[in-house]
């Protein structure tokens, strides 16, 4: 295993943005590729630019929005370099970013900002209605007065006296900059606070392991209100000198013809996204010659979609993480990229990481266990002030993994979604890569449902092919034979068009849970023995 040793935190964020300014003073390093046909001021950003940007920006928050530190800041929009910019300036007023999930309800939106209370709420020219109608519902509702302004606003000619040396207030390490709610596919969200060390620390971590340089071109495709697309590549890039290049939202043509024509050397996809571009008409002929990898941010990657990339002759490298855990914390690099289909990798440089037991004692070697993990962007508290991680420092994350002899982990499942039919452990994850394998799944998840016999059951949910036959619950049986204990086949089936996924794609099993009890019964177990 190859990684480069993680750099050294810069101290802060204005101190990268000095950096950048005197080494890249000309070249482009956030370049939004849906700019407006007109001119437009966030089209491409050089260092300089980005430095005097911020500082605007900066200014317009103190004295026109009367942003104060410790102040909340909402975000409610698609992927703008404005968001990148309006994060950088919070960080020189010791305030903090709320991106909303645009993707979310708008009593979603209600619930995460009625729990952190900001009074200001900008957004960009797709969610302007949104926002007014928000701010309505939070006035009558919960007495949260809230300003809401378009992004325009932030380039407003400046107030009297703003300067592009506007003082920044004195900050610590651990000033909270980013409030992160978590996507929710288990309860309600909890708000992940990210200091800037941790982002700064995040960013060295990320940029050590996927080898960052100046000279690489990354496109960003995903949503910048999650951590994945905003810290996995987008600001490790932008901290190295590299070239960003932004899209406000991912389509498949777009992306391939992005990769060809700006010649992307890294971009972060998610299985979704992924799947799309390799069924996409353009695949077999799209130049990707100029990648030298595609990072994946997900704990289950099929192989038969893997395998679809590395024919192209690109590598896929996956990267482990949650929202509270920065999120980079395990990698598989490009080296390692075919020998070990479905792992995760090996801890980044500065991660620790060990198994658990449910009385959090750390498991034998190559048994199942939750993976905790400790870094230094590894977040410590929910808003407003409940603890994230255990006395040691580790994050306990839910997801249950096994690790190789070589010191690799692979993720077998979540911790809530492990089922015990019969006295016997079954993890979800190991079914469903096994189910990937056959062609006629698209897509799939393994649930528990109770039994009267056994406890519980596993059901499994299928996303099919059109070429499927009308036998296809004996086909997918036959597939498994041979491929996994008895035991662990589900004694249930049903077949669904589409699945209830997050933002980044992460299939919601409880909304599962909830649609198949609302829907028709699953089919009726079959009679088979146990092993």
């Amino acid at each position: 295993m190859t990684m480069r040793a993680a750099p050294p935190t810069a101290i802060s964020f204005d101190a990268v943005l000095t950096h950048l300014a005197a080494v890249h003073p000309d070249k482009p390093l956030l370049c939004w590729a849906d700019a407006p046909a007109t001119p437009s001021d966030w089209a491409a950003l050089t260092g300089t630019n980005l430095q005097q940007r911020v500082s605007q920006v900066q200014h317009w928050l103190a004295h026109s929005a009367g942003v104060v530190p410790g102040a909340r800041v909402a975000w409610l929009g698609l992927n703008h370099p404005a968001q990148v910019v309006l994060l950088l300036a919070l960080a020189r007023l010791g305030a903090m970013l709320v991106p909303l999930n645009h993707r979310l309800s708008p009593a979603e939106w209600a619930s995460v900002l009625r729990d952190c209370s900001p009074k200001t709420l900008l957004h960009d020219a797709h969610f302007g209605e949104q926002s007014q109608a928000l701010a309505r519902t939070l006035d009558q509702e919960a007495d949260l007065k809230l300003r809401v302004c378009s992004v325009s606003a932030l380039l407003d000619k400046p107030a009297p006296g703003w300067s592009a040396e506007h003082p920044i207030v004195n900050t610590s390490p651990d000033t909270p900059l980013l409030l992160v709610y978590t996507s929710g596919t288990t309860g309600e969200p909890k708000g992940a606070v990210h200091t800037q060390a941790h982002l700064l620390a995040n960013m060295a971590i990320a940029a050590a392991a996927q080898r960052l340089g100046p000279e690489d071109r990354v496109l960003t495709v995903l949503p910048l209100f999650h951590v994945g697309g905003l810290c996995i590549q987008t600001l490790p890039a932008l901290g190295v000198g590299a070239t960003v290049l932004l899209c406000s939202r991912f389509d498949a043509s777009a992306t391939l013809a992005s990769i060809a024509r700006e010649r992307i050397t890294l971009t972060l996809q998610v299985p979704t996204t992924l799947q799309a571009l390799t069924q996409h008409a353009d695949w077999p002929r799209a130049d990707l010659s100029s990648l030298r990898a595609i990072w994946a941010g997900s704990s289950l990657l099929p192989a038969p979609l893997l395998e679809a990339v590395h024919a192209r002759g690109v590598p896929v490298c996956n990267v482990y993480g949650s929202t509270e855990t920065g999120p980079f914390s395990i990698a598989l690099s490009p080296e390692h990229a075919r020998s070990h289909l479905g792992s995760c990798g090996w801890p980044a440089p500065g991660v620790s990481v060990r198994l658990c037991d449910a009385l959090g004692d750390v498991v034998a070697s190559g048994q199942v266990g939750e993976l905790c993990v400790r870094a230094p962007n590894v977040v410590q508290r929910y808003w407003p002030d409940r603890s994230a991680v255990d006395a040691d420092g580790f994050f306990h994350s839910g997801d249950l993994a096994r690790q190789a002899a070589d010191g690799s982990f692979t993720i077998v499942g979540r911790a809530k979604d492990m089922i015990i039919s019969g006295g016997e452990n079954i993890y979800p994850a190991e079914i469903e890569n096994t189910l990937l394998q056959h062609p006629w799944v698209r897509e799939c998840a393994v649930i528990a449902q109770d039994d009267s016999r056994w406890g519980e059951v596993a059901v499994a949910v299928v996303v099919l092919d059109a070429a499927a036959g009308d036998a296809w619950e004996q086909t997918l049986q036959a597939h498994l034979q041979d491929r996994l204990a008895r035991y662990k086949w589900p004694r249930r089936w049903q077949r669904l068009h589409s699945l209830p996924r997050t933002a980044l794609g992460k299939v919601q099993k409880a909304a599962l849970k909830t649609q198949l009890a609302a829907g028709p019964p699953p089919i009726p177990p079959d009679d088979l023995p146990r092993a």
